[in-house]
C-alpha cells in the first residue's frame, strides 16, 4: 500500500514530528511504501479559486512544491494528515495543502483511506473540533474511509507526549492500514 503523510508543523523535533515517526515505523514494518511531505518546509501557494485547474489546461497556475506532492497524492492508497492544533483547526501550512487538493478533485474521490493525527497543549478535545469536523467533512466529500485518528491532548512538549500512549496509538495505526 502506498501511504502519503502530509505534516503541518514547523517543529522538526516536536510532538507531531514524533507521532509521524511512530506512524511511519508501524506502516513500514507492515511493508507499506511511505512518502512524507512536510508542508511547513515547502513552497505552497494558497488556492485562489481561479478555476484554471478545471478549464482543460495543465493543472494549477502555481508551479510550486505541490508539483512534487501531486503524483503521490493521486497514487496514494492512504493519506495521513498530521498537524498541531494552534487555534482550533489544522495548521495554516497543512490547510494550504488541503485547499490545493481542489486541482485534483476529480481523481481524488473514492478508494483511499484517511488518517488524522493532531497534538495540542489544551486538555479539552473541544480544541480539536475544528480539525475533526474539517477532516470528517473532507473524507465524506471525497468518499475516503477513515482508518483512524489520534487526538493528542495535553501534549505541549515532546516529554509530555512521550508520557502518554499517543505514540503507541500512532504506531499501531500505521501498522493497521
Amino acid at each position: 500500500m502506498k501511504v502519503l503523510i502530509i505534516t503541518g508543523s514547523a517543529h522538526k523535533n516536536g510532538t507531531t514530528a514524533y507521532l509521524t515517526e511512530q506512524f511511519i515505523k508501524g506502516a513500514e514494518e507492515t511493508g507499506h511504501e511511505v512518502f512524507r511531505f512536510d508542508a511547513a518546509y515547502k513552497d505552497i501557494h494558497p488556492c485562489i479559486a481561479c478555476e484554471k485547474c478545471h478549464d482543460g489546461t495543465l493543472g494549477c497556475v502555481f508551479k510550486d512544491d505541490m508539483q512534487e506532492l501531486n503524483p503521490h497524492l493521486i497514487e496514494a492508497d492512504a493519506i495521513a494528515l498530521i498537524s498541531p492544533i494552534y487555534y482550533y483547526g489544522f495548521s495554516a501550512q497543512l490547510k494550504a495543502v488541503i485547499d490545493r487538493f481542489y486541482a485534483n478533485d476529480a481523481v481524488l474521490h473514492g478508494n483511499k483511506k484517511a488518517v488524522m493525527m493532531v497534538t495540542m497543549a489544551d486538555t479539552s478535545l473541544k480544541t480539536a473540533n475544528g480539525a475533526i469536523q474539517s477532516f470528517k467533512g473532507m473524507t465524506d466529500y471525497l468518499e475516503w474511509d477513515i482508518a483512524g485518528t489520534v487526538i493528542g491532548v495535553n501534549c505541549m512538549t515532546l516529554d509530555m507526549l512521550k508520557n502518554t500512549n499517543y505514540p503507541q496509538q500512532a504506531y499501531e495505526l500505521g501498522k493497521s492500514l
